[in-house]
């Protein structure tokens, strides 16, 4: 193997610069002129934003990892290991994952070797079944920790999906059932329509039996029960859309995707960089996941979504379901402003989030409280028709009891 490999990143087809990998097993991203040049380039990620709006362009190189935008495109956990050892990679080595899953990563950006005829082995010997390996693991590159891979939807009688037998996915989302947890996929779709009920963005959606879903490789054991799908909103007719987490958004590993940010400074992002809109969906949404006892909204749960590969807008709602049932923890993935305690998110803590966010008080108080109110009469009409288990319903009765957003109308 030559001391320098590279792949080149293409956002929304265009080539735009590339990632360079140099002696000490290191990387450095460098942008094309033409890309610096323009004024009117397409946004990779408000991370490479100066301070006075300008385009970040001196990097330093980084071992084995590479820049947190590229990084978060990765899955992580138990599924990078599963995929890094179909790539025939090792999973620590970030730059050498890229080259094998950068086809169909999230959202419109791309990294294709340099020469295009190329599949990088980490130990440069000639290996005819690389190219198999690459298409292997690219049936399940989509970031995230979970089991979930792209599909196509059957236009026949079944109704059912269809896991391309090799190469990029479609444009759905399958996420299959856990492991250590009952009826998370029932969980998440009821959480998501209920979620909808209440006016928050939320993608089609459905809860499909595993034996519904064709082509799912060997060695994953026998799966049995519900799937929960998703219409990937980074996907349309004309092709890829932007999008960027807010861990890329922040500059940050996914290892740090529970720390170095809070709501508040993700409010005022959306403040600075989208407006109103935006800010109240925000809203409705971290007041929703408090209400259901969700736990997890880290950094990587939300996300920004470029439609016209510019100009940012929250993205459509994923990964809402509720954590209490399987984890009785009331802390917040991030704090809110000073506390990451649900029972301690009241209408102070909103106000204090607002004025640190240089975000409208009315704004966010009557948009909580809408949200409260439009929560309690939709859970109280539907939760024993949303198909979940007892114990669910349960938890989040007892959860609603602590809350001051509720007991203190």
């Amino acid at each position: 193997m030559s001391d320098v490999q590279e792949l080149h990143i293409h956002l929304s087809g265009r080539r735009i610069g590339s990632l360079t990998l140099i002696q000490g097993d290191r990387s450095i991203l460098t942008f094309d002129q033409d890309y610096i040049d323009d004024p009117d380039r397409p946004t990779l990620s408000l991370s490479f934003k100066d301070s006075l709006g300008g385009l970040l362009t001196d990097f330093r190189p980084m071992r084995m990892q590479v820049e947190p935008f590229f990084s978060n495109l990765l899955p992580e956990g138990p599924l990078r290991r599963y995929l890094a050892e179909r790539a025939g990679v090792k999973e620590v080595r970030e730059f050498f994952l890229l080259w094998a899953l950068g086809i169909d990563l999230p959202g419109a950006v791309t990294l294709r070797p340099a020469d295009e005829g190329s599949w990088l082995s980490e130990t440069a010997i000639e290996d005819s079944r690389a190219k198999d390996r690459t298409d292997h693991a690219l049936r399940f590159s989509l970031a995230g920790v979970q089991l979930k891979f792209s599909a196509f939807r059957n236009d026949g009688k079944s109704g059912g999906l269809v896991i391309p037998a090799k190469g990029a996915g479609g444009s759905w989302i399958v996420k299959l059932p856990a492991d250590r947890f009952e009826g998370v996929p029932e969980n998440e779709f009821a959480m998501m329509t209920l979620a909808r009920q209440i006016g928050i963005d939320v993608p089609e959606i459905d809860l499909i039996d595993v034996s519904e879903i064709k082509g799912l490789p060997d060695g994953l054991g026998v799966i049995k029960g519900k799937a929960f799908v998703i219409r990937r909103f980074d996907r349309s007719d004309n092709g890829p859309v932007h999008i960027e987490d807010f861990a890329q958004v922040f500059g940050v590993h996914p290892d740090d995707k529970y720390k170095k940010a809070s709501y508040r400074s993700i409010a005022h992002v959306l403040q600075v960089e989208t407006g109103e809109q935006s800010v109240a969906e925000f809203i409705r949404r971290l007041v929703f996941s408090t209400l259901i006892g969700n736990a997890d909204m880290h950094l990587k749960n939300w996300s920004l979504i470029y439609p016209d590969g510019r100009t940012p807008m929250l993205s459509p709602a994923y990964d809402l379901l509720s954590t209490i049932p399987y984890i009785p923890d009331q802390t917040a993935a991030l704090k809110y402003a000073r506390t990451r305690k649900m029972s301690e998110f009241t209408y102070d803590e909103l106000s204090y989030l607002a004025a640190k966010a240089g975000v409208a008080d009315k704004l966010v108080r009557q948009t909580a409280d809408r949200t409260v109110e439009e929560f309690h009469e939709t859970w109280a009409r539907e939760k024993n028709h949303l198909g979940l288990a007892d114990a669910v319903i349960d938890a989040i009765d007892k959860h609603l009891l602590t809350l001051p957003l509720v007991s203190g109308r």
